[in-house]
């Protein structure tokens, strides 16, 4: 059953994806949007990041994870998100 539900997650989170860029490309988005908005709720569209960064780690460092399930995890967590 454990499986089926990580399944299920991770296909949602596959179909999301596909659908921002659609959603980008139909009108400029406001500004708020440039965070991705997770369970921390911490978002920080202004701090300088690589692109294609999702992640800035608690130790400093910079995530590029596809799925946000472990991200950072060997990092001390996550401190912002990005989008």
């Amino acid at each position: 059953m454990r499986g089926g539900f990580a399944k299920a997650v991770a296909a949602a989170a596959m179909g999301a994806a596909l659908l921002v860029p659609l959603a980008g490309q139909a009108q400029a988005a406001p500004a708020r949007s440039a965070c991705a908005h997770h369970t921390t709720g911490t978002c920080a569209p202004w701090v300088k990041h690589p692109r294609g960064a999702t992640a800035k780690c608690k130790d400093g460092t910079f995530s590029f994870s596809a799925h946000f399930s472990g991200t950072c995890s060997h990092h001390r967590g996550v401190r912002y998100w990005f989008k």
